[in-house]
């Protein structure tokens, strides 16, 4: 039982043998209760299926009082939580269990609508129905760690198919590298990370340390531009996860087995219950994966009414052919386009370098700010040196001609306000402007400092 309730709902709700089912009657008559109860626990609705009773396989009983709890949970306005453990659609019930899918995604979906969050707590097994409907489509959703997961279970694809499932699928583990699940965690852990998702208590994000290196470090004869590139791209400068982890005292992750490039997650930063996208450059260039995950977390926060936290630091996104075939582009694009519309405050701080479009689509902000030692770029020197001169070797002549300083930023009008480079510094800029925008009203017009520069500088001349 993963909680208690306060009240449970139509536990008495029957359904009989609609097929007249082989042994079916008698199975019903065994079973005092369904595969799922419902009801409304502390603070939430839960949802709990019940692998005893047909294997917690989905019959029109399970799926009405699945519909019944979703709707339930809208009129008090509690958010959802799915425990599946399941076989998948009932057999014995033909297409009336079948039907339960749609009837039961579309009460996720008026759950959704309605601003409110659902979590899935996905046990093993969770297979077929219950899998392609509900289970699948909450906000967040928590793997048992070792668990069975997959549309079909892995003895009905071997044995229709011929097809020998091994380790590649089917799995919490490989679900998680896929992005289909959000984490996974052994059993004995599962009610805790629900309780952070939710909000109930705090699990602070655990970064690794920065590393150190070799690396290029500024010299008082370079060019100011060089030298911002190169404290910008310095090893052991702290980049947007370790921002992350000081301005939040809580975070739940988002597909934490995706790309490792871009995080995100729900947390807490200065008592505002937020959505924070931040950059590992330690982990690498994003990929088309990491733009999809910033996606959801920018969808979820505009539904959920929850203000955006951006902590940008990348060369740019990866330009390999895995990415570009993945849809790259499209997926930048989608980014750009999420972040333009989303009616939550945006907050963006470019904590180290920002490399074109790819750091870009991350930082469409109401307020953009950048630290003092920080680049942000329509290329990166070494890539404008290569197309401008034919040699990226002169990349520190090439810098400076770029207007990437942070105050060429500010004179350009591209960003609103140069921050101090310490943690510290920034977090508390951080908190400062997230208290502001989340008490104005109206906001500011997202693209309107962009839009200025834009017309400021048609009218300026050559």
């Amino acid at each position: 039982m993963f909680a208690e309730l306060v009240e449970e709902w139509d536990r008495d709700l029957t359904g009989g043998d609609p097929l007249v089912f082989p042994g079916y009657a008698d199975v019903l008559e065994r079973n005092d209760h369904e595969s799922v109860r419902t009801g409304r626990a502390d603070g939430f609705v839960l949802i709990e299926g019940d692998f005893d009773v047909v294997g917690g396989s989905m019959g029109l009983v399970h799926g009405e009082k699945v519909v019944r709890a979703f709707d339930r949970a809208v009129e008090l306005r509690l958010p959802v939580v799915v425990v599946t453990r399941s076989g998948g659609a009932r057999m014995q019930e033909g297409m009336l269990a079948l039907v339960q899918l749609p009837r039961t995604a579309a009460a996720v979906s008026r759950h959704a609508a309605a601003g409110l969050l659902s979590v899935a707590v996905l046990l093993s097994p969770t297979t077929g129905g219950v899998l392609a409907s509900y289970g699948s489509l909450t906000d967040l959703r928590v793997a048992e760690a070792g668990a069975t997961i997959g549309f079909a279970g892995p003895r009905v694809v071997e044995q229709t198919t011929g097809v020998v499932v091994g380790d590649r699928s089917h799995t919490a583990e490989s679900a998680l590298a896929a992005g289909l699940v959000d984490a996974v965690r052994p059993t004995g852990e599962l009610r805790a990370w629900v309780d952070a998702a939710l909000g109930r208590t705090a699990t602070p994000l655990r970064v690794p340390r920065s590393p150190t290196g070799i690396a290029p470090q500024p010299t008082p004869d370079d060019d100011p531009a060089w030298a911002a590139v190169l404290s910008a791209r310095a090893m052991g400068r702290p980049t947007g996860v370790h921002l992350a982890a000081a301005a939040s005292t809580s975070w739940t992750g988002l597909a934490e087995g995706a790309d490792p490039s871009v995080r995100v997650g729900l947390a807490l930063v200065g008592g505002h219950r937020t959505v924070v996208v931040a950059c590992d450059r330690y982990s690498g260039r994003p990929t088309a994966s990491a733009f999809r995950v910033a996606f959801r977390g920018i969808e979820l926060a505009g539904r959920l009414g929850l203000p955006i936290v951006t902590l940008v630091d990348t060369p740019g996104a990866d330009p390999g052919p895995d990415s570009e075939n993945d849809g790259l582009a499209a997926e930048i694009a989608r980014t750009f386009a999420a972040l333009a519309r989303v009616g939550v405050p945006v907050v963006s701080v470019c904590v180290g370098e920002g490399g074109s479009g790819g750091a870009l689509a991350l930082a469409t902000a109401d307020r953009l700010l950048v630290q003092e030692t920080s680049v942000f770029s329509v290329i990166g020197p070494e890539g404008a040196a290569a197309i401008l001169e034919r040699d990226a070797a002169k990349a520190p002549e090439v810098a400076a001609r770029l207007g990437l300083t942070s105050a060429d930023l500010l004179r350009l009008g591209i960003v609103d306000r140069v921050v101090p480079d310490s943690i510290d510094g920034t977090v508390a800029a951080l908190h400062e402007e997230l208290d502001q925008l989340t008490s104005a009203s109206p906001r500011v017009a997202r693209l309107s400092r962009w839009d200025a520069a834009t017309a400021h500088w048609l009218g300026s001349g050559r």
